[in-house]
């Protein structure tokens, strides 16, 4: 079958500078920062959420290494236990180029590390002031995360990674990817899931958006996301080439989204009926 598209071949090195260069990859975590700070830094935000725009920042450095540091230990985790057919590395591999554990600048982050290290660093950053709450700072913060998930996906589709299932039956518009595995010494055309995924992603910010409007008790925002992620990531990985399979049809990306439905579900109940009301929180120095 004729296939309508061809994979474009995009340089991965959006700008090069001499022997090094900007990445697509960091150009969008850039992007994806740079929403969230500016959304915070709204006046209707700082008042919500007692902080200036210098502590806003001080956030995001926050938040910079919570998902750099969690992204890529996840990562280099379910790299680790990817079998090498399917694009994965070994443990040896490693050890024996350590440059890689940390070369978040070539791609390589698992979406799931990085939320957890924005959990660990909203924690951490709320300590410090008194009267945020986790709850009222994560419904600010992920209102325009859809954005930063999309960019991120279509990056991936320009690094060529995170590749789709072969299809079948054939489609006209999935596509030959350079880099994906061949299936019997064939590279056969795969589905365009990171295009899909980002479409699934952009698709949650006006919901959220909605939701926000609204102006619901502390949570509700954040636990909407929250279940609204979930399942779009579960409908993504039917696309998706999956690294490793569990129980022989769960994907390691839905046994980690799955749950987020469930626990979303739970969190956006309970902040509905129990959540504090949105207040004004006194400025802290």
């Amino acid at each position: 079958m004729h296939q309508w598209f061809s994979y474009p071949n995009i340089d991965p090195i959006a700008v090069h500078i001499g022997r090094f260069g900007i990445h697509w990859y960091g150009i969008s975590y850039l992007l994806a920062f740079l929403c969230v700070y500016l959304w915070m830094s709204r006046p209707a935000a700082l008042r919500r959420l007692g902080l200036t725009r210098e502590q806003v920042q001080d956030f995001i450095f926050y938040a910079v290494i919570g998902v750099l540091v969690g992204g890529r230990a996840l990562f280099v985790i379910a790299d680790m236990l990817t079998p090498v057919q399917n694009g994965g590395h070994t443990a040896a591999f490693y050890f024996q180029n350590p440059i890689n554990l940390i070369a978040v600048w070539q791609g390589g982050m698992a979406f799931h590390g990085g939320l957890i290290g924005v959990i660990i660093a909203i924690y951490l950053f709320v300590r410090k002031h008194p009267g945020l709450t986790m709850t009222a700072l994560a419904d600010e913060i992920v209102v325009l995360v859809p954005i930063g998930i999309a960019l991120t996906r279509i990056v991936n589709f320009i690094n060529d990674e995170l590749w789709g299932r072969v299809c079948v039956p054939n489609h006209p518009y999935c596509i030959v990817f350079p880099s994906a595995p061949l299936v019997n010494g064939v590279n056969f055309p795969r589905y365009p899931s990171q295009i899909f995924e980002s479409l699934l992603d952009i698709a949650t910010l006006p919901i959220v958006l909605l939701v926000y409007r609204t102006k619901p008790r502390n949570g509700v925002v954040v636990w909407t996301w929250f279940l609204l992620y979930g399942i779009t990531r579960s409908i993504a990985e039917i696309w998706r080439e999956p690294g490793i399979l569990v129980f022989g049809v769960i994907t390691g990306g839905q046994l980690l989204a799955l749950p987020m439905i469930a626990i979303g579900a739970a969190g956006l109940w309970y902040c509905a009926t129990r959540g504090r009301p949105q207040e004004p929180v006194e400025r802290t120095a």
